[in-house]
This record gives structure tokens, C-alpha cells and sequence, in this order.
């Protein structure tokens, strides 16, 4: 549905975008992650024809964003950052009006445009001004403008920032919505919301793609940090733990009772592993529990974010 191939964009000597590489399948909701100015909004602005890229190619629907724009637009919806919506109009006039502008048939524009309320619970405010609604119903025409053409493609760059908890989870539970129907690129700050939402996901750093794979895929690669409870003298732990092979660091945590508990992080886990009941076997110490512990999208998006930089 979405190929992009060599992707750079420049501005003079700057690089914002640099030889991007990656593909979305159709009904696919992809993640797309990044710091501020890593370039995100630029592939996505690319990617809605806003502007042609340097060198390299986006594929669209199966059409060229560079060659074929008029042909891209019309099965693409988006959502920028800031939702650019005519606020003195009624909510069903403005989507009426983007229907047509997107090109649907006389005859369907009101069929379009009632669904797409319906849809995005719009309904009932469908008769009010866009002035007067609050930010979530905002949020939520802007989504249905980027769905009234029934767009093969939807784009939307960060669609639940300044929202509260409440309409937060309400876009959430729409956008979770579309998957299937159409294909979607998510780009957000909240890192949770991947994990919700996102069948897959693009780190982006600095214009250069840092990692792409399932979020599970990412936090299982790097997991690599163990919860230990064991019954024995807590300073000899200590000494043993900074001894063993494979353990590059540990932090001894509060356990209930007399035992003493430890997060472990291994830079050669099966090495640590190893060690670690070495250790205890050879001491006669009680291993009371030993599970690794997830690692959080978040620490994940630091970590190679961090490593790409150094």
C-alpha cells in the first residue's frame, strides 16, 4: 500500500530526511516514532504531496507522490498536527464542503458525510459551529475530514496531543477502529499509545531510520533485565553479583520478609544466567525468584535513540 525507497529530503546543506527505507501494508496501522525534528512530519508531508522529495520515491495506493500527485491525494486522508478547520462553520457544512472539495460525486456527498459523523460520533453536534465544540469533538472532525473521501490511506501526525485523558481514550478507540478498513500511519509522542494502537513500528532519528519491527519484537530483543529473590546475606549477593560474568550492572530492590531482591541487567545473558546459578549453588543460598522483566516501549525508544546519536 505504502513503499518508500531511498527517500532524502534536503533543505541547502541540511539533511532533514536521509535515505528512508520502509513499507506499510494495506489495512496496517504503523507507529512512526521519533524526537522533535527527527524528521517525521517531513516523510509524512512527503508522503501527502505537500512537497517532492530530493531523490528517492514514495509509493502510494500504487501511485507516485512525486509523478502522480493529483492521483495519491485523492486516496489519501490527513490529519496535521494542527487541524486546519473553518471554525465559523457548522460541523456538517465544513465536512460537507471538504467532501466536495475532495472530489466525491454530488449525489454521495450527504450519504458520505453522514456516515463519517456517524462514524466519528459526531452527531451530536453536527448542527453546532466548530467554534463552540470542544477540543476532542475538534480532534474528532478533523479525523472525519481526513475519512470523508473513504481514503485507502490516512495519515495522522500526533492526533491526540492537548487532549484529556477522557478524549484521549475516545480517539484512541477510533483510530483502533479504522484498522482493517483502511491504512493508517500513526505519528505520536506517546509512547503507550504505540503499544495500543500500532501493529508494528518506525523509529526515526535525526532523519535516519533507527529500527522497524512489532513493538512485542522490539521489547523482547531487548529485554535483558531479570528480578532476583534470594534468601541469603545481602552484602555477600552483592559481591557475587559484581563478580559474575554477563552482568553489566544491578540495583538491589525492597522485598518483603528476610530475603534480599536484585535487578539484574546483562550485557550476555545466557553468560549471567549461568553465572547466576553457579552462584547460588555454590553458596547454598534459596533462589526464591528469578523472572525477567519487561522492557517498557519507552526505554526501548531512549535506548536506540541514544546509541544512534552516540
Amino acid at each position: 500500500m505504502i513503499e518508500v525507497e531511498n527517500l532524502v529530503k534536503e533543505y541547502g546543506e541540511f539533511r532533514a530526511i536521509d535515505n528512508i527505507n520502509f513499507t506499510v501494508g494495506k489495512g496496517e496501522i504503523l507507529g512512526f516514532l521519533g524526537p522533535n525534528g527527527a524528521g517525521k512530519t517531513t516523510v509524512m508531508r512527503i508522503l501527502t504531496c505537500f512537497f517532492p522529495p530530493t531523490s528517492g520515491k514514495a509509493i502510494v495506493a500504487g501511485f507516485n507522490c512525486f509523478e502522480d500527485s493529483l492521483n495519491v491525494r485523492k486516496r489519501i486522508g490527513y490529519l496535521p498536527q494542527k487541524v486546519p478547520l473553518y471554525e465559523d462553520m457548522k460541523v456538517h457544512d465544513y465536512l460537507r464542503f471538504v467532501a466536495a472539495v475532495k472530489g466525491t460525486p454530488a449525489k454521495e456527498v450527504n450519504r458520505k458525510t453522514a456516515k463519517v459523523m456517524d462514524d466519528c460520533g459526531l452527531s451530536d453536534v453536527s448542527h453546532k459551529l466548530i467554534s463552540t465544540i470542544s477540543g476532542g469533538y475538534k480532534q474528532r472532525v478533523g479525523i472525519a475530514q481526513a475519512l470523508v473521501n473513504d481514503p485507502e490511506v490516512l495519515i495522522l501526525d500526533e492526533p491526540t496531543v492537548g487532549l484529556d485523558p477522557k478524549q484521549i481514550k475516545e480517539i484512541r478507540s477510533l483510530i483502533k477502529e479504522l484498522a482493517g478498513r483502511h491504512t493508517v500511519i500513526l505519528s505520536t509522542h506517546i509512547l503507550p499509545e504505540v503499544s495500543i494502537l500500532c501493529g508494528r513500528v518506525i523509529i526515526i532519528n535525526k532523519g535516519k531510520l533507527v529500527a522497524v519491527d512489532k513493538p512485542e519484537n522490539l521489547a523482547s530483543e531487548n529485554t535483558k533485565k531479570m528480578f532476583l529473590r534470594i534468601s541469603g546475606n545481602a552484602q555477600m549477593i552483592e559481591r557475587e553479583l559484581a563478580a559474575t560474568g554477563g552482568i553489566s550492572s544491578f540495583e538491589k530492590e525492597q522485598v518483603a520478609g528476610d530475603a534480599c531482591g536484585f535487578v539484574v541487567v546483562f550485557d550476555d545473558e545466557k553468560r549471567g544466567r549461568q553465572g547466576i546459578q553457579s552462584m547460588i549453588e555454590k553458596n547454598n543460598w534459596d533462589l526464591l525468584e528469578m523472572r525477567p522483566l519487561e522492557t517498557s516501549l519507552e526505554d526501548i525508544f531512549i535506548k536506540l535513540v541514544t546509541k544512534e546519536e552516540a
